[in-house]
């Protein structure tokens, strides 16, 4: 289907923390099974996978695709819920659809009445097990074998340095150990997808001299790039699949990134990202935005209590996060008046940067790191309590909590001290409609015929493909077409 120039897919996974506050309920575990279940058998907002779609990962029953487009399912690397929005083409479908993902978590919890001992987390960071959550995004790339040669490198600088806006902050950090022993004939026998990475496992301990920083997750980055990361997180994980491709373009999945709860962060943040993949794909950034060493950079950002945010060149010296940002925004500004989505992330990158220039800490109301650090900063101000306080952690946790009325996110919001993207009832209708301008349109709908028939005991769905019986297959290969001649 054709495409305006510039017009890309794009979409996002978020992997929820979960937590349990009445022990004698059960396990975490216990209570993210019930809750996919509550959502395919009681809510009744997707079809169930009655087939695997990886046998390790994603087991039959392990989830499914929704009536909104997106997918619910149950990560086995965790043992977490996690949720992917449907392919959107515009921010706001975006951002609607994702926090849709969280609203039917949180009916279900209440459905279940559960709400006040079950608690599910958009954070990306466990405090005390040192374990960390994902948020990743997935852009269509127009790319070649060629791309991953040239881009990435000036791709990073970008990366690395986004959090200055995309940051959700966190109290404390982690130090990594690694144990480099060569893994057994059992941890073989064990791991047979990922075996290759047993003998790099790593340890995580607290580090208790960084008292705050901007990042959740970079303190948990081991590589700049990596195909497969269960034990070796990385920057970017290229994903070259069959039912993302199309027409000369793949998914790219990027990693390090993390769950914003400011719907104006999350919107700046894949917004930025998707005019800067632009300038890849027709070779405008050039080769004197590199770094010495990204993944350094990476940590001194998001460490940095002086918000000078200086980060090392590859060709020699130093530049500040706000101006390497600069250098990237004024070259995207050749694609003012693409779209109103176009305007509206230059607009706001030029702000954004500007604030943090002048005074990072006027900017609560779109930043989630600058909001974050302000209730922490009160609650120790009215406590009496100094960065090495443990009740810290649930401040910093409470700001993730996803339901609307426990957050403490979620209260600033409903004072009216935050910058939306998405009304209420725009996420409302995104619970149950998917976006109207791509495939997953077709997708969902269905979805929605196998839920609506008595028998629901033939089907299967994929990305770009749905069975809804035995006789009935129908393939969406184009992520840019709503197939409007498929309706079962």
């Amino acid at each position: 289907m054709p495409h305006a120039p510039g017009d890309r897919i794009f979409g996002v996974e978020t992997e929820f923390g979960c937590l349990v506050s009445d022990e004698s309920f059960g396990t975490p575990e216990g209570a993210v099974e019930l809750v996919k279940d509550s959502l395919f058998f009681d809510l009744h907002i997707g079809a169930i996978d009655l087939h695997a779609r990886d046998e390790v990962f994603e087991p039959a029953a392990n989830g499914g695709f929704l009536v909104n487009g997106g997918r619910m399912y149950i990560d086995a690397v965790g043992t977490h819920l996690e949720y992917a929005t449907a392919e959107c083409r515009d921010l706001r479908n975006l951002v609607a659809n994702d926090r849709a993902g969280q609203r039917l978590i949180v009916q279900a919890l209440k459905e279940l009445g559960l709400e006040d001992a079950v608690a599910f987390y958009n954070n990306s960071v466990d405090h005390f097990g040192g374990h960390t959550f994902g948020c990743h995004e997935n852009y269509l790339v127009r790319a070649n074998d060629e791309f991953l040669s040239f881009a990435p490198p000036l791709l990073y600088p970008f990366l690395v340095t986004r959090q200055i806006f995309a940051g959700v902050g966190r109290v404390g950090g982690h130090l990594l150990t690694t144990n480099y022993a060569q893994p057994t004939y059992e941890e073989v026998v064990n791991n047979p997808i990922d075996y290759i990475w047993v003998s790099n496992v790593y340890g995580v301990v607290p580090d208790h001299d960084v008292p705050f920083q901007l990042s959740q997750r970079a303190d948990h980055i081991i590589k700049t790039i990596a195909g497969r990361v269960r034990f070796n997180r990385a920057l970017i994980n290229p994903k070259w699949e069959h039912f993302y491709s199309h027409d000369g373009m793949q998914r790219l999945h990027l990693l390090f990134g993390e769950s914003n709860q400011n719907e104006y962060a999350y919107a700046l943040k894949v917004g930025t990202t998707h005019l800067v993949l632009r300038l890849l794909e027709e070779h405008r950034v050039p080769e004197s935005l590199q770094l010495a060493e990204p993944l350094i950079a990476l940590r001194q950002v998001s460490r940095d209590q002086d918000f000078r945010w200086l980060v090392e060149r590859a060709d020699g010296g130093t530049i500040g996060a706000v101006d390497l940002q600069r250098e990237y925004l004024a070259l995207a500004q050749t694609y003012r008046g693409t779209n109103d989505d176009t305007d509206w992330t230059l607009d706001a990158w030029e702000s954004v940067l500007d604030g943090l220039a002048a005074d990072p800490m006027t900017l609560a109301d779109r930043v989630d790191w600058v909001a974050k650090r302000q209730i922490v900063e009160q609650y120790m101000a009215e406590e009496g309590l100094d960065w090495s306080s443990d009740a810290l952690h649930s401040v910093d946790l409470e700001y993730h909590n996803i339901n609307p009325e426990q957050s403490l996110f979620h209260a600033m919001q409903g004072m009216g001290q935050t910058q939306r993207m998405a009304s209420d009832l725009d996420i409302l209708d995104a619970m149950t409609s998917p976006p109207q301008n791509t495939r997953a349109k077709a997708r969902a709908a269905c979805v929605k015929h196998v839920l609506d028939r008595k028998s629901r005991r033939y089907y299967a769905f994929d990305w770009n493909a749905a069975a809804v019986d035995k006789q009935t297959f129908f393939e969406f290969d184009d992520p840019f077409d709503t197939y409007e001649d498929v309706r079962p």
